[in-house]
């Protein structure tokens, strides 16, 4: 489906560049045949200005062709800067033709009389031209703007000023006739008029030059990686509000033609699971890409400690960022002092004095960010046992669930019996359930049936040490 898009893409803008290199054939040859006939610098300019547009086109249409290319081994990033140099090249080649166009009209105000004759023709050929650029820089800006294209963004750039320089042109022509007018039917001398058409010719280049400074100054932007203005606060923005990122750290963004690459570094809880970080990063990338299409995301994860952190998520989290696992994690406070015990999960790989180095670095982590942990005993096992033992806890805690609803039935005192839970300790494995009793029940007879549920569910469970059985009234179980 992305790739039938693409391509889908990629057409529209290789038939909107055709289409512009068409349409600047038809004005170029137009203006050209109608300059000559008419002798004005004001059409003339024109046709240089749509010859170049006729280039400028045709550069567009050959760099998208190019851009459109996928990514190989070569270029990893894609084609799209071509997009960007031909735009470039369009400035230089406006630039060019602006000052020889200004050099001829100086030339035509104060050192050379040439005579301009004016005829409806003139007239015919620039508001056609002003229609077919109309058109087109329309149909241009509707697809840079779909596609996020510059090249052909700087087309209709181009083409939008040929209606405004085209509009000069008419008012220099126009000068020109009203100065004959008045000649052959007053006999009012009003030469100065006929120096409209090379002052039309001068904001005709007037215009073209300070577009092609603003187009200019875009393409140096793209193709130096300046950051798109407003588009790093966006996506910072955009992250923050993404549950689980506590800080975004860095965000780098350039543009490769039609693309955005997006670099970000993101900082997560560190007691963050490895799925969990996953969905995270994957979700941080689906939303700049939600914003910006084809965009291309990378997004590196930092694991960072929180205020609000527990010792046991303290704990996980320093274990993590030493490639280890810990559990069956105890403390003790002894005066004032914290006394730790725990297990610690060691690649089964390593032997006994590569598994102690690494639990020793561990334990002294641990000592440095807790400096009220005094002591910390770890208990050193392989990764695949404490896998063992996880699925032996599914297994006892099946069976858990199975013996409360029967040993249940057979105290009618007792009744909806829940919050069952299996806890794994050192010393084995303690059972916590909640059960419900009539409130008016005398204390010394709800701790008889506590302690019957207890004994029952042990013989069924021999491996539970310990059961913990809460009773409460109908009320608090609602609650």
């Amino acid at each position: 489906m992305i790739a039938e898009s693409y391509a889908t893409a990629e057409r529209e803008k290789r038939g909107a560049a055709l289409s512009s290199v068409l349409a600047a054939i038809f004005l170029a040859g137009m203006k050209l045949v109608i300059g000559l006939l008419t002798n004005s610098l004001g059409i003339l300019a024109e046709a240089a200005h749509s010859a170049l547009d006729l280039l400028a086109a045709a550069i567009t249409f050959m760099a998208i062709r190019v851009a459109g290319r996928q990514p190989d081994r070569e270029h990893p990033y894609g084609y799209g800067r071509v997009e960007n140099l031909s735009a470039l090249v369009e400035t230089l080649l406006l630039l060019i033709t602006c000052g020889w166009i200004i050099y001829e009209a100086i030339q035509r105000l104060f050192f050379k009389t040439t005579h301009v004759e004016t005829s409806i023709w003139s007239f015919i050929v620039m508001a056609t031209s002003i229609g077919v650029d109309i058109s087109r820089s329309r149909l241009l800006m509707k697809m840079a703007k779909k596609h996020n294209s510059q090249a052909l963004e700087a087309d209709a750039l181009h083409f939008s000023t040929d209606v405004w320089s085209s509009s000069v042109v008419i008012a220099g022509l126009t000068a020109v006739a009203i100065s004959e007018a008045l000649k052959r039917y007053l006999g009012i001398q009003a030469e100065w008029l006929h120096s409209a058409d090379a002052i039309a010719a001068l904001g005709v280049s007037g215009i073209v030059v300070t577009v092609s400074i603003r187009l200019g100054r875009r393409t140096i932007a793209a193709l130096t990686d300046r950051a798109p203005q407003g588009m790093m606060g966006e996506i910072e923005q955009m992250l923050l509000g993404i549950e689980g990122i506590t800080s975004v750290n860095r965000v780098r963004v350039r543009h490769s033609g039609p693309q955005v690459f997006a670099d970000v570094t993101i900082s997560i809880p560190r007691h963050a699971t490895f799925e969990e970080a996953h969905r995270i990063a994957t979700q941080a990338e689906n939303a700049i890409q939600l914003h910006y299409p084809r965009s291309d995301v990378v997004v590196h994860v930092d694991p960072v400690s929180q205020p609000d952190e527990t010792l046991v998520e303290r704990l996980w989290g320093i274990a993590a960022s030493q490639g280890l696992g810990v559990h069956s994690i105890r403390a003790h406070s002894l005066r004032n002092r914290l006394h730790l015990d725990l297990h610690v999960e060691v690649p089964e790989r390593l032997t006994l004095g590569e598994a102690h180095a690494l639990v020793t670095q561990f334990e002294t982590a641990v000592r440095d960010e807790i400096p009220e942990a005094e002591e910390v005993v770890s208990h050193i096992e392989p990764v695949g046992d404490h896998e063992a033992q996880q699925t032996a806890r599914q297994v006892i805690s099946q069976r858990l669930n199975q013996a409360v609803i029967e040993v249940a039935g057979q105290i009618p005192a007792l009744s909806h019996c829940h919050s069952i839970r299996l806890l794994q300790e050192n010393e084995g494995f303690t059972a916590s359930i909640h059960c419900i009793v009539d409130p008016d029940l005398p204390i010394s007879q709800a701790h008889q049936l506590s302690q019957r549920f207890e004994s029952m569910l042990r013989s069924r469970l021999p491996e539970i040490q310990r059961v913990v059985v809460h009773l409460e009234p109908p009320e608090e179980a609602e609650g």
